[in-house]
């Protein structure tokens, strides 16, 4: 698979998992607020963050790997969202409610 084509499939896969975590599809925002993780977000020691998430219940299992670069659009996004993150850690993935 091509670099392009796998990333395309990774957002596919993402978009998927936060589509079954939106109101109506899974859970409601306060349920979705009391879910404490989604999945595990690293930081390689050259500051990518892969994020490996999987979609909440009651829906079909999804799963989805991304990695997001320095300079990537969304980085600082997910780096906020992470509450921060340092190159060697690993930590939990809030959903996005």
């Amino acid at each position: 698979m091509t670099r392009a084509r796998s990333r395309k499939a990774s957002a596919l896969a993402i978009a998927f998992v936060f589509a079954l975590a939106g109101p109506g599809m899974a859970l409601d925002k306060a349920g979705c607020a009391a879910v404490e993780s989604i999945g595990v977000a690293t930081m390689a020691p050259d500051g990518a963050i892969t994020l490996r998430i999987r979609s909440l219940p009651p829906g079909p299992i999804a799963e989805g790997t991304l990695r997001y670069a320095p300079g990537d659009p969304r980085y600082d996004e997910i780096k906020r969202h992470l509450g921060g993150i340092m190159p060697g850690e690993s930590k939990p993935v809030r959903p996005w409610c």
